[in-house]
């Protein structure tokens, strides 16, 4: 089995090879599978994340006026080693900022969310595999997070599309498996593996 950083930096760059055009019809479908979910109906106020690298794009969720009726929203800063969630939605009047990986994040003034007012978490990811194991970007911080204990126990989605669905990952002590993953064709949980065609496009 290849390691986590050559599995990495392959599913990547078959992800940023998507046509734009591909992607957008992705993540789409996508977004509709996570609005059927019974985790994702029933949560009030989901983290979620801003697409970066083409990842699948959630902004139809929460860009909408559909969304922002329903849900409220937060988004994650980089402080050092550790992720700061905040509100933020698109009628927010402060802006985003960029990260210091280059990523969009909510102002650091905007509306802090403490764990307990956390449902559901929608994590970006660059793989899953059937047990519910993800494969991250290598800065740890949802590693860190998820093994805090008031985080521990709040509902997680992996978000991959169908060709980073894996039967298999390599994984290590602290890896938590995730509680379902959601791709372009279904809501999956990790007891029942799929029947999807993971070609890469």
């Amino acid at each position: 089995m290849p390691d986590k950083a050559t599995l990495r930096k392959t599913l990547l760059a078959t992800r940023q090879a998507i046509p734009v055009q591909v992607w957008r019809e992705r993540s789409d479908r996508l977004c509709t599978q996570l609005q059927t979910s019974p985790l994702f109906i029933k949560a009030r106020t989901v983290l979620a994340y801003f697409s970066f690298r083409q990842e699948p794009d959630l902004s139809p969720l929460f860009a909408s006026s559909q969304g922002l009726a329903n849900k409220v929203w937060g988004f994650p800063r980089c402080v050092e080693q550790t992720l700061s969630w905040h509100i933020w939605s698109s009628q927010d009047a402060l802006p985003l900022q960029t990260g210091a990986y280059g990523i969009p994040e909510p102002h650091p003034d905007s509306p802090l969310l403490m764990p307990a007012q956390v449902d559901l978490i929608l994590v970006p990811s660059v793989a899953c595999d059937y047990r519910g194991y993800r494969l991250g970007y290598g800065g740890g911080f949802y590693d860190r997070l998820l093994g805090q204990p008031e985080w521990a126990a709040k509902p997680t989605i992996g978000i991959v599309f169908d060709f980073a669905y894996l039967p298999r990952l390599p994984n290590d002590d602290w890896d938590r498996p995730l509680q379902a993953i959601c791709t372009e064709s279904k809501l999956f949980f990790p007891s029942t593996p799929p029947d999807i065609d993971s070609s890469p496009l």
